[in-house]
C-alpha cells in the first residue's frame, strides 16, 4: 500500500480522479465517509464561508474538482422592510492577502487576511445563488452539498431578538431550498470577538442556547442548524462552555479564527489549530464532547485533519489552504481545490491515506469487514475523548 499510495500520489498530480474516495475505497480499503448536519459525504473535505463561496463559478469549480461540501458566504439577515441589524458587518473587500504567519512558538504557517465580512449584494442575488447550491445539492452522486450561512441579529442580554430578522429571512431561504428541510449554518464570526457586543459572557452563552431554535421555528419544513463559533476573548473553559451550550443545535463547527485586536483582522495559522484542539481535548475532559462536530482552523494535511477527527470531529472546513501559492501544491495542474485535496488526501507521509494507514499500524484503528473507515475516528472521540486525546498523529 505504501508503494501504491508513493505511485497515486505522482500520477493524480497531473489529474485527480473526480470519486477520488471511491478509488480509495477500492485500492485501499479505507472508507472516507464523513458527516456534516446530518449528510452523508464521500469524504470529509468542505470548503468553509468566505470570499471562495459567493458565486455558482466558483461552486462548479468546488463540484469538478471534488469537494464533499461548500459553505456559502455569510447572508446578513433583514426584515420584509430590508433593515438589517448587523448590517455593519456587509462589508464590501474581496482583495485578500496570503500571509505567512509565525505561531508563539514559532512555527511557520499561513493565513488569509480581508476586510470584508459578510454578503454585501441583495438577498435576491443570494437567494439565486441558494437555488443554485440547492440543485447540487439534489443532483445524486454528480453533486456536492452547499449550505447557506447567516448572520442574525444578536441582541443584549436585556433585549430581546428581533424576530422580524429571523422570520423572513429564514422564511426566503426555506422558500429558495423548497420543500424539505432548509441545512443551515449560523455563523459567529472572528470579527464579533473583537465587537464590544461580546463583552458579556452570559450575552454570549444566551445566543448560542437560543438562536438554533428561532432559525427552526421560521423555516416551514425545518431546519438542520450548524452553528459555527468563535474563538471568544476569554479563556478556553468559556470555549467549553460555549459548546455545552450549543447543545440545541444539529452540529457544531469549531472554532473560527482568533482575532488580532490591535490590526482589527482575524488570523489562523498554528496558534489557531492549538487552541482549538486544546480546547476539544478540555470539553472531552468535562464531558462536553458530542455528535456533529465539523472542525476548522489551519488544516493544511491529512494528518492535521486526523487531529481533529481524534476528538470528535465528523467533517472539516478549509479556506485558507485553497489559497496558497500555485508552488506550494504538489500537483502540476488542475484547480487549487484540485490540487489542495491531492495534497490533503494522497500525500505519501502527510496525507489522509498515509495517516490512517500508520494508525492502523499502531493499533489504534481497526478493520471492519476488511475496510478502515474514517468516521471510526470521531466515534472514539466522543466516545473517549479524554482517553483518546492525547494519541496524536506524529
Amino acid at each position: 500500500m505504501r508503494a501504491r499510495l508513493a505511485t497515486d500520489f505522482a500520477r493524480f498530480g497531473r489529474e485527480l480522479p473526480r470519486d477520488f474516495a471511491g478509488y480509495v475505497r477500492q485500492a485501499y480499503r479505507i472508507d472516507l465517509t464523513a458527516r456534516y448536519l446530518g449528510y452523508d459525504l464521500p469524504h470529509p473535505f468542505g470548503k468553509g464561508s468566505g470570499q471562495l463561496s459567493l458565486n455558482t463559478d466558483q461552486l462548479e469549480t468546488d463540484r469538478a474538482a471534488g469537494l464533499a461540501f461548500v459553505v456559502l458566504k455569510t447572508l446578513i439577515a433583514e426584515t420584509a422592510a430590508g433593515e438589517r441589524t448587523m448590517g455593519a458587518w456587509a462589508i464590501h473587500e474581496t482583495r485578500m492577502a496570503v500571509e505567512r504567519r509565525l505561531s508563539l512558538d514559532g512555527r511557520e504557517g499561513w493565513t488569509v487576511t480581508w476586510k470584508g465580512r459578510g454578503w454585501d449584494r441583495s438577498l435576491s442575488e443570494y437567494l439565486e445563488l441558494v437555488r443554485a447550491g440547492r440543485d447540487l445539492t439534489r443532483a445524486g452522486p454528480d453533486g456536492m452539498l452547499v449550505v447557506p450561512s447567516v448572520k442574525y441579529h444578536l441582541p443584549r442580554l436585556d433585549e430581546p431578538f428581533v424576530e422580524a430578522e429571523y422570520a423572513h429571512t429564514t422564511a426566503q431561504l426555506a422558500a429558495a431550498w423548497g420543500d424539505a428541510q432548509l441545512p443551515i449554518e449560523k455563523d459567529f464570526s472572528p470579527t464579533l470577538a473583537g465587537d464590544p457586543l461580546a463583552d458579556e459572557r452570559a450575552q454570549v452563552l444566551r445566543w448560542i442556547g437560543e438562536v438554533p431554535g428561532r432559525i427552526r421555528r421560521a423555516a416551514p419544513h425545518g431546519a438542520r442548524v450548524q452553528l459555527k463559533l468563535m474563538n471568544a476573548r476569554f479563556d478556553d473553559a468559556f470555549q467549553v462552555e460555549m459548546l455545552a451550550a450549543a447543545r440545541d443545535a444539529d452540529g457544531v463547527t469549531g472554532f473560527n479564527r482568533l482575532f488580532d485586536a490591535e490590526r482589527r483582522v482575524a488570523y489562523g495559522g498554528w496558534d489557531l489549530s492549538d487552541r482549538n484542539l486544546r480546547v476539544l481535548h478540555l470539553a472531552a475532559e468535562h464531558g462536553v464532547a458530542r455528535a456533529g462536530l465539523s472542525a476548522t482552523g489551519n488544516i493544511c494535511s491529512g494528518r492535521a485533519l486526523l487531529d481533529y477527527a481524534r476528538r470528535g470531529c465528523e467533517s472539516c472546513q478549509l479556506h485558507t489552504f485553497f489559497q496558497l501559492p500555485l508552488s506550494e501544491y504538489p500537483a502540476t495542474a488542475g484547480s487549487r481545490i484540485a490540487r489542495a485535496l491531492h495534497a490533503l488526501v494522497f500525500h505519501p507521509t502527510d496525507g489522509l491515506i498515509a495517516g490512517m494507514l500508520e494508525l492502523e499500524e499502531q493499533g489504534v484503528l481497526a478493520r471492519h469487514n476488511g475496510e478502515l473507515r474514517f468516521l471510526d475516528l470521531a466515534s472514539m472521540g466522543n466516545r473517549s475523548g479524554a482517553e483518546h486525546a492525547e494519541d496524536r498523529v506524529r
